[in-house]
């Protein structure tokens, strides 16, 4: 059976004081049995979640890391770095790391492997941009992602996956993809999964929605088949609303 998730991805947000009051309303809600919830603070941060969070049901993610284990790789995070400090789970593939910071499907391949090698779970975000969907392609982006990114994965190695379908067009925006929209591509991703691999495991891979996810909109994208839970932006910095998200199962 597929777990039911919900990550919040901080981003660049709050700095030391407004992470530890967040956490700490955090820890005082009540989380679901069902569902596996956990938060992605900022680097400096990281540690002090896993401190705060020690003994909770909420888990701790990184919103990046390198492929190489060490070197001279100034400003980056090896996966051996996250993983002393009780971090061993990374979201890699995010929008914002493709366009702004200029992160290929190569590269971003070559951080999903090395992550996986060294047992750590992935939550791949991938998804098309608002011209890829004007123009009907967005089929074709997302399957380009999945092929570069995850799908030369050999098996055994989908038990430390996630998926994340991110239209970037409803990322940050307000837009958000229709309950059906949601649906559709994530069936998608579903079957091309069972394509590439089995049936078996396309049942078994978690695939998160993100992009513009609010207590309001929830329930009607979580009710959707397909979709097993949100990567949630800007309602994730508010403990009400983020776990209003965690509850609209």
């Amino acid at each position: 059976m597929r777990k039911k998730i919900v990550a919040g991805n901080w981003k660049m947000n709050n700095d030391l004081s407004e992470t530890e009051i967040l956490l700490r309303e955090l820890k005082n809600k009540i989380i679901p049995d069902a569902v596996s919830v956990m938060v992605a603070p900022t680097f400096v941060n990281l540690q002090t979640a896993v401190q705060l969070l020690e003994g909770t049901e909420i888990g701790v993610a990184a919103q990046n890391m390198y492929f190489e284990e060490k070197g001279a790789f100034t400003g980056e995070v090896s996966m051996s770095m996250l993983k002393g400090i009780g971090v061993d789970t990374v979201i890699l593939g995010h929008s914002e790391r493709r366009s702004i910071f200029g992160e290929t499907n190569t590269i971003i391949a070559k951080k999903v492997q090395a992550a996986v090698n060294n047992e750590m779970t992935v939550i791949f975000c991938f998804g098309e941009e608002l011209k890829d969907r004007q123009s009907g392609s967005h089929f074709e982006v997302v399957k380009e992602q999945l092929d570069t990114g995850v799908f030369t994965l050999f098996e055994p190695a989908w038990k430390n996956v996630i998926l994340a379908y991110e239209p970037v067009w409803a990322i940050g925006t307000g837009v958000t993809a229709s309950p059906e929209q949601a649906q559709e591509m994530h069936g998608f991703i579903r079957k091309a999964i069972a394509e590439r691999y089995t049936n078996e495991l396309a049942e078994n891979v978690s695939i998160l929605y993100g992009g513009s996810v609010k207590p309001n909109n929830a329930k009607e994208i979580f009710n959707q088949p397909d979709v097993d839970g949100g990567l949630i932006g800007g309602a994730a910095l508010n403990a009400d609303d983020f776990m209003a998200i965690v509850n609209a199962f």
